[in-house]
């Protein structure tokens, strides 16, 4: 066991596949454990650098192999997969992670603490109730289109929708009873999304970083605090593209023989942050052409004479993602970045 510097782990719910090599990269260890025998495994062996998958409770892992003394490195499945010789079982993904682990230019995901993943646990649950009012909203104005009864666009019609609905005494009893159970539903969602935000607003004002970065046009305290939240640390990036890239925001390369060819954006990385930073560029679109371009810097005009709303908007994104980066960096206010020569405001 004094021959191992490197071991590969698949994990899974209860079956663990370990794979280690020697200093000639020589395979000496291939073991299937169990959850329990796992961690007497590890407790026994001398510190050793362990590589594990980002998946589900990769970084409850990652904190419980480090107290134990080991260095753990969390590399993304997209990464491991090129390494995966030929099949797919646990010791063929034990090897590839082990494999992956050496190479010099390897990514891997920084290890989240108990409180990063509480902080993402409450953003994850602010999605999915406004995902579910949504889908009621909708079946909401699906059910009044077939008696008749329609609502102007938005979310703030659907209660006065409600209220017309339980007013009118000429539609059915049963449909007026079922659309009051929707009221309900609706209300209590409404209420459940409100004390969440109020969550998020509370960690908002308790963090320095996220307060700067919410000065931001087209930011705001959602958006900052997703950014702090979700971005591991901007020291890990080596410029404001870098971190735009990481959020899916820059041109997918597919350039060869010395033409350049960018596409599309990439949209890798996180959906949630992304959305909502292109959802902020959005608004100050919208508000640049109403106002004629009053309040936006000349980029911006200049931008929206030569591409069509939804492009520059994107693009905007792209540029916010890159201040938001600077200042997490540098620890400056946005307004004093402003300041100074040569820098670029939205």
């Amino acid at each position: 066991m004094e021959q191992i510097i490197r071991i590969g782990m698949d994990t899974s719910k209860s079956v663990f596949q370990l794979h280690g090599v020697n200093a000639k990269e020589q395979p000496v260890l291939r073991r299937k454990l169990s959850r329990r025998e796992m961690v007497k495994f590890f407790e026994k062996l001398p510190p050793i650098e362990i590589a594990i998958e980002a998946c589900g409770a990769s970084h409850y892992w990652g904190r419980v192999l480090s107290y134990l003394g080991h260095t753990v490195k969390l590399i993304a499945p997209q990464l491991v997969k090129p390494y995966v010789k030929r099949g797919k079982n646990d010791a063929a993904d034990a090897e590839a992670l082990c494999e992956a682990m050496s190479r010099p230019t390897m990514r891997f995901v920084p290890l989240k603490s108990e409180e990063e993943q509480a902080a993402l646990m409450l953003i994850g649950m602010r999605a999915r109730l406004i995902r579910n009012r949504t889908q009621l909203a909708n079946t909401i104005r699906g059910y009044a289109a077939e008696f008749g009864i329609t609502a102007p666009k938005g979310m703030c019609r659907i209660e006065a929708l409600l209220d017309r609905i339980a007013a009118d005494e000429s539609l059915p009893t049963l449909t007026r009873e079922l659309f009051a159970l929707h009221a309900k539903e609706y209300a209590e969602l409404q209420g459940e999304i409100e004390q969440l935000e109020g969550k998020v607003m509370a960690w908002h004002r308790a963090n320095e970083c996220s307060q700067r970065l919410a000065k931001i046009p087209g930011v705001g305290p959602i958006g900052a605090a997703l950014l702090m939240m979700k971005t591991p640390d901007p020291h890990l990036f080596k410029s404001g593209r870098a971190f735009a890239a990481w959020i899916g925001l820059t041109p997918r390369d597919h350039s060869t023989g010395g033409k350049t060819r960018l596409g599309r954006i990439t949209r890798a990385g996180d959906e949630v942050l992304r959305s909502t930073l292109v959802v902020g560029a959005t608004a100050v679109v919208s508000h640049a052409r109403r106002t004629n371009g009053k309040n936006a810097s000349s980029w911006l005009r200049e931008l929206l004479e030569r591409k069509k709303p939804k492009l520059a908007a994107v693009a905007l994104a792209n540029k916010i993602a890159r201040i938001a980066w600077k200042l997490m960096v540098s620890g400056e206010h946005y307004k004093r970045l402003l300041q100074q020569p040569g820098a670029a405001a939205v």
